[in-house]
């Protein structure tokens, strides 16, 4: 949704079966986002969902992942929609928004009062979740970026979820990896946040999920 510069460091790959797979039943994870979950201007098949869960698969973990993307959506609009975008019996959440929030100046607290909203409704309803970190453009100022960027790792630590710092981690600023609006990432763009956010997705899965599943 907008450039940035800033890039941030892998987590360690983690090998594992699944409890719900080992039992043959996969693990239901819902990718709840915007446009960057949707696949804007990308055929269905080059989406971010499918293409982890090709990936997931491809390391014998069983799970089907939903595309609960909106294009054009903030985190209000993703707060408002939950109930139906996480039906019953899914049991982990990827969130991915904010990006719109940032490309438009919404006010941070008001994008940070709707992702407390959205990690506290999933808490109560014992469902697993990955939050994925967005920046802010430079355009709005330090004293913006300041506030809007400590949501994420703030709401992680407060709610004792993992953080996947930055989505658009080695893809933003990078033309090759993004259409001509400079903002959508291209089919190659997704590969690229696929092969950077699988060890974080796995190493969630496996901690929140596993656990979820032994209880």
């Amino acid at each position: 949704m907008f450039l940035a510069a800033l890039t941030f460091g892998a987590v360690a790959m983690v090998g594992f079966a699944l409890p719900a797979a080992a039992a043959g039943k996969p693990t239901k994870l819902v990718a709840l986002g915007d446009s960057l979950t949707a696949g804007y201007g990308l055929p269905a098949q080059a989406a971010f969902p499918v293409k982890l869960q090709q990936a997931l698969q491809s390391k014998g973990i069983d799970v089907e992942i939903v595309n609960a993307g909106v294009s054009g959506d903030t985190t209000t609009g993703g707060r408002d929609r939950l109930g139906w975008s996480v039906p019953e019996g899914t049991d982990a959440v990827i969130v991915e928004l904010g990006a719109n929030d940032a490309l438009r100046g919404i006010d941070p607290k008001v994008s940070r009062a709707a992702l407390d909203e959205i990690l506290k409704k999933l808490k109560a309803r014992n469902i697993a979740v990955l939050l994925c970190g967005m920046l802010a453009p430079p355009n709005y100022g330090a004293d913006y970026a300041a506030q809007f960027n400590s949501i994420y790792p703030d709401l992680a630590k407060a709610y004792d979820v993992p953080l996947y710092p930055f989505f658009l981690d080695g893809v933003a600023t990078q033309a090759k990896l993004n259409q001509a609006d400079g903002l959508h990432p291209t089919a190659a763009g997704v590969d690229a946040i696929v092969r950077n956010i699988l060890p974080t997705v796995e190493a969630f899965l496996k901690s929140r999920v596993g656990a979820a599943a032994a209880r």
